[in-house]
């Protein structure tokens, strides 16, 4: 798979001109003009709502938010977050549901490489942090995709020192009842984007691989007991479809 930097820091993309570059890649992966691709980049602020969203769920105040044809619910892009867009074909015996859990891996063995343990919510999308006495679940990372003629779009976005208050003026993702989070806050250090990106390069190109990999326990709340089942992390095979 190749992986693209597209722009950071400076050169922030914005999100019409990196959703027809993935409209391009696609059709053309499609029609196998090219191998598999992930687009990684940093995007100028932008508010984006998936085909689930809730009218209830956009800024309060008015502000212009982009529809999109991934799935999930609304959420923001911006300056200190990593995204990044595979532009893959999922061979045929890979359900959409395990592409979506590769990514998450993926994004869970970031947090682990720079000391922060995440994990899965059972019934939420992303990697999140689990509940304590004090806060609620906080997500880190989040998700959306789109598969269309057997290829991915859209794709994820994990928050390295991004500014914070902007989830404020939404309901990301439509949960009422979580936080959002980020790398820096969580670890009491400045996490760039810099920092994370290579680690996603890393862990996306070994998850993508679509090899066999252990798949991370879902995480448990404070008072909830944890199964046997999940004390350890359970190794993932795929099966052929029958």
């Amino acid at each position: 798979m190749t992986l693209q930097r597209v722009g950071f820091g400076v050169d922030l993309v914005d999100y019409g001109s990196a959703w027809d570059m993935q409209r391009v890649l696609h059709a053309q992966r499609v029609n196998d003009q090219i191998d598999d691709i992930a687009l990684l980049l940093e995007h100028a602020p932008v508010f984006t709502a998936g085909k689930r969203s809730d009218p209830a769920d956009r800024p309060v105040d008015g502000t212009p938010v982009v529809d999109v044809d991934r799935g999930g619910k609304i959420t923001w892009h911006g300056p200190g977050q990593l995204v990044g867009y595979p532009i893959v074909k999922l061979p045929k015996h890979v359900y959409v549901v395990d592409y979506v859990r590769r990514l998450e891996e993926a994004l869970i063995g970031v947090c682990a490489d720079l000391g922060l343990d995440t994990g899965r919510v059972k019934g939420r999308s992303g990697v999140w942090l689990p509940a304590d006495p004090t806060r609620p679940d906080r997500k880190v990372a989040a998700l959306g995709v789109r598969v269309s003629r057997g290829v991915t779009m859209h794709g994820l976005a994990i928050n390295c020192d991004c500014d914070l208050a902007a989830f404020d003026q939404i309901v990301p993702c439509g949960i009422r009842d979580a936080g959002v989070t980020s790398l820096s806050a969580e670890l009491g250090r400045d996490v760039t984007v810099s920092e994370a990106l290579p680690l996603a390069e890393r862990h996306l190109t070994e998850l993508l691989s679509w090899s066999d990999y252990d798949r991370s326990p879902d995480l448990v709340g404070p008072e909830e007991p944890t199964p046997s089942s999940q004390q350890t992390p359970i190794r993932y095979a795929l099966q052929p479809l029958t």
